[in-house]
């Protein structure tokens, strides 16, 4: 069972459009590209019979592409990346000597009380015998998405320290304010939401090592890298490493990962909602990520040609 659509409206809030303007200027080429994947991005929008907010993050120089990104959507499954941050947050301190601070190795004892609706890995679990980490957990968490499992996490982290722990990004509006399937939260209006904006920048503050240092940073990354379904990676090379977090609700559908692009990795968050077509959301999602992709591949081969004929590295970068 998924949450109905009505609590999508009580979610939604007037945001931002358009694309950040850079401070310097840039050089012609890298402009024409980005450019292009603008204008990409707004046809694939356009097209979508709902409403589509975009974030995408050049890892490496810090441009960035905004279309309705300080919109606020429902997060859906997608806030189990501040769960999951959290839980490393608090690990990494718990090893530094912090006492109360969940840690992954800690063990659970699987009590069939803690499930929910699609919560079908732990179900499988053998009640009062089946013993597994807080790092299993978040594996279910990350893998199928399992939302007993992302409650047992929330209790064991306190939603409290996550809000905390995204204000410290100086995130604002991304907010976890229930459980998982907790219906009767999301009738009140207690969604969970986010910007597409504000996930990027906390994909980049993991990937920039800003909140965690170095070791909690590369567990995470490859926890997160999961194969797992979702939308950033669809059209994307089979070689290809994303770290992602998709979810989905009635009429809504987002992903927010890192794609490994080759010497240029970027941050993407596509959120959707109000979808008449979910799978052609879905689609969407596909399609900006693969735009996204191919600007970079194409950016790379500007870099070499500028390299080839100037003698300088960072001629087109």
């Amino acid at each position: 069972m998924r949450l109905v659509a009505f609590s999508i409206a009580l979610a939604l809030a007037a945001g931002a459009f358009g694309q950040q303007k850079p401070e310097t200027p840039r050089d012609t080429g890298s402009d024409l590209l980005w450019k292009q994947l603008e204008s990409r991005v707004e046809e694939t929008a356009s097209r979508l019979d709902g409403v589509m907010g975009v974030a995408i993050l050049d890892l490496t120089d810090g441009r960035i592409l905004l279309r309705n990104a300080d919109r606020v959507f429902p997060a859906a499954s997608s806030i189990k990346l501040a769960i999951l941050m959290e839980l490393y947050r608090q690990d990494q301190e718990a090893r530094a000597g912090a006492k109360g601070k969940a840690k992954l190795d800690d063990i659970y004892t699987f009590d069939p009380k803690d499930l929910v609706e699609d919560s079908q890995i732990m179900a499988g679990l053998t009640a009062g015998m089946t013993r597994i980490t807080n790092r299993d957990l978040a594996q279910f968490m990350v893998a199928v998405s399992d939302n007993a499992a992302a409650n047992i996490l929330y209790d064991r982290v306190g939603k409290d320290n996550v809000n905390a722990m995204l204000h410290s990004l100086r995130l604002s509006k991304t907010m976890l304010r229930r459980k998982m399937m907790d219906i009767a939260a999301a009738r009140r209006g207690d969604e969970n939401i986010a910007t597409p904006q504000e996930m990027v920048r906390l994909l980049e503050s993991i990937h920039k090592e800003k909140a965690l240092n170095k070791q909690s940073t590369a567990e995470l990354i490859k926890q997160l890298s999961t194969l797992k379904q979702s939308y950033i990676p669809r059209a994307l090379p089979e070689n290809v490493q994303v770290a992602n977090k998709p979810g989905e609700l009635d009429a809504v559908r987002n992903d927010s990962g890192i794609v490994y692009a080759q010497n240029r990795p970027f941050a993407v968050s596509v959120m959707t909602a109000y979808d008449r077509d979910e799978k052609a959301a879905e689609h969407a999602i596909s399609e900006v990520a693969l735009e996204a992709f191919l600007l970079r591949d194409a950016g790379q081969d500007l870099s070499v040609r500028a390299y080839t004929s100037t003698g300088r590295a960072d001629e087109m970068n």
